[in-house]
């Protein structure tokens, strides 16, 4: 039996929940929350995979294979023209996400403290 799926934290859901590439487009890429944080906490905001996994409350192997599924769709998107769709996937929003997540003013969880409280390992 397969083992279940644990629940990945979020800050927050993005802003916009797709793209579109400028002219005709045939084809979608589906991305889901969980893809989009861990893209966004690394490429944003220049998290380690390990720093990301803890804000995450996940393995870093995890976060290396959403990550890396992450990449390529976008790639993907890009270079053939698709349209990417974010949404899905086993998210929990953060608790945290009223006083923490760039609502400091430093758009950076890891300097408000608040998430490392939650005993992550």
């Amino acid at each position: 039996m397969a083992r279940p799926v644990k629940s990945r934290y979020i800050c927050e859901y993005p802003k916009n929940i797709g793209f579109e590439p400028y002219g005709d487009y045939a084809d979608n890429v589906e991305l889901a929350f969980d893809e989009y944080e861990a893209f966004r906490l690394i490429d944003t905001l220049g998290y380690t995979q390990q720093e990301c996994a803890r804000q995450m409350c996940i393995a870093r192997s995890t976060v290396a294979s959403i990550y890396e599924s992450a990449r390529n769709k976008i790639a993907d998107a890009i270079v053939s023209g698709k349209a990417i769709n974010i949404h899905g996937g086993n998210v929990t929003r953060c608790p945290y996400n009223s006083v923490c997540c760039g609502k400091c003013g430093k758009n950076d969880c890891k300097s408000c403290g608040k998430c490392e409280r939650r005993n992550i390992k």
